[in-house]
């Protein structure tokens, strides 16, 4: 098996770092490695301890390395955090030689970039959503088209220069050179939704540990993206609260036994909580005040959600609906929450469209990680983005990661 072109997909989340390899196949890509690690020095998507982040960067690529049977170098990696924002532009030029040329398209889409934005923000990512040809609008590739003035409307993704730079110094850290930014849930869309969904209208709501990201598509097109700083790590510290129950314990219950409806559930069903301190006795639960308690905090989740839909002017234009990602999709009930409250379809969204190790990556909390796979696979393959199988790096790694699981 030739690893002379892998991808490489880091998402480093709130709760988890998870990094994927990747190589391209016959089907698109096969997932040949993977490697997860619990996130420390991340809030809301922003790094907030350089140390504790590179560490978690580490383990979780030993990890892949070890199970793929390469050296990482490069990676595609996704970004998040409320210091994100979307915006919509759009430019124009008059055409020179009557014809729609690559440079002219270049031209239209820096003149869509060249919007004022705040000192401490820069661009990540200007996708266009169409182009317009004299008047001729809904035009996805103009190029070759006979014409006099071009127009373009896109989405501009910008972000904080310093939290980005903290991203990529974290990366850097941790050995790795960054091959590309790509905001996460664009990257999830790639591995969640159909080009039906995104032609007829469909929300993309990623609910990751400390920020839940939107992506709205009609047409298409991307037409709005938000990050919303409530998501799990809140449902978790409710939880926590609410049953006098310690934080690891909480996320361990609302995993096994959370609930988003409390009119699923039987008072019935019980379960048994930890206590706090040592010495104090554990208690018997029921699940539905388990629901009882996840429940408030989940309708805020759609409340937040719903405002932005509503914001983006699209929210009577989404036939396909809501689709439901990341960690806390598994949550029982959430979709049937979803369709109440939205009042639109909705379902959980699965990774889709790779090989490989899919028995473990089908599940929605990698579906940034396999999304950034397939959004390098379908970019050409830069030189920068090749390993090197058995490296000293390598070596040094796996005896690492050895020494830790004996001493352990």
């Amino acid at each position: 098996m030739s690893k002379e072109n892998v991808i490489v997909g880091l998402d480093i989340g709130t709760t988890k770092v998870c990094v994927l390899v990747g190589i391209p196949s016959s089907q698109g890509v096969d997932i040949i490695g993977i490697g997860t690690a619990p996130s420390r020095g991340i809030r809301r998507g922003m790094v907030i301890n350089i140390e504790s982040t590179v560490e978690s960067i580490k383990k979780a690529v030993a990890e892949a390395e070890l199970m793929a049977g390469c050296e990482i170098k490069s990676a595609i990696v996704g970004i998040s955090g409320v210091h994100i924002q979307g915006l919509n532009s759009s430019g124009v030029v008059a055409l020179k030689a009557g014809e729609v040329s690559d440079e002219d398209i270049a031209r239209v889409i820096d003149a869509a970039r060249a919007l004022a934005i705040p000192n401490d923000k820069q661009v990540l990512h200007v996708l266009p959503q169409e182009f317009i040809l004299d008047g001729q609008d809904g035009i996805k590739d103009p190029r070759g088209m006979s014409g006099i003035r071009l127009e373009v409307k896109a989405h501009i993704v910008i972000g904080s220069i310093t939290a980005t730079k903290n991203l990529i110094k974290c990366v850097h850290k941790a050995g790795l050179e960054v091959q590309d930014l790509v905001l996460q849930q664009l990257a999830s869309s790639e591995a969640i939704l159909t080009p039906e969904e995104m032609e007829l209208g469909v929300a993309l709501v990623d609910i990751g540990g400390g920020t839940t990201d939107l992506a709205l598509f009609h047409r298409g097109s991307l037409r709005h993206t938000a990050i919303l700083p409530v998501a799990g790590d809140h449902i978790t510290s409710d939880i926590a609260f609410g049953l006098r129950t310690p934080l690891e314990e909480a996320e361990k219950i609302k995993r096994k036994y959370g609930c988003a409806l409390a009119s699923l559930l039987s008072s019935e069903e019980t379960f048994e909580v930890s206590p706090v301190s040592e010495g104090q006795r554990s208690r018997v639960v029921s699940r539905r005040l388990l629901a009882e308690i996840i429940e408030p905090r989940v309708e805020e989740i759609f409340r937040l959600v719903n405002e932005e839909l509503d914001k983006s002017g699209y929210l009577k234009l989404m036939p396909a609906g809501i689709v439901l990602t990341g960690g806390t999709a598994l949550m029982e009930g959430i979709v049937e929450m979803a369709t109440d409250l939205f009042d639109l379809p909705a379902r959980r969204g699965y990774p889709r469209g790779v090989g490989g190790l899919v028995d473990i990556v089908q599940n929605p909390q990698y579906a940034t990680a396999v999304g950034l796979v397939i959004y390098g696979a379908r970019k050409e393959q830069p030189k920068g983005l090749k390993v090197r199988e058995g490296g000293p790096r390598l070596k040094r790694r796996l005896k690492e990661l050895f020494r830790e699981m004996f001493s352990s």
